[in-house]
């Protein structure tokens, strides 16, 4: 069974991987010409604020 330690470093990686493809769907639209971001963009910036907060919450328990 997984540390909380381990939990958050898992959380954190994931963190960082939902922030890069955020950051590919705007460098995407951008190249299409697209004026307004991408829904794909919000979506993952969601579930990665999502994510962040459970870093947070986790990170207390210790």
């Amino acid at each position: 069974m997984a540390s909380v330690e381990e939990i958050v470093s898992n959380l954190q990686s994931v963190s960082e991987d939902l922030a890069d493809k955020a950051l590919d769907a705007l460098k995407e639209a951008h190249r299409a010409g697209e004026a307004k971001r991408p829904e794909l963009e919000r979506q993952l910036t969601q579930a990665r604020r999502a994510v962040e907060k459970a870093i947070g919450v986790l990170s207390r328990l210790d």
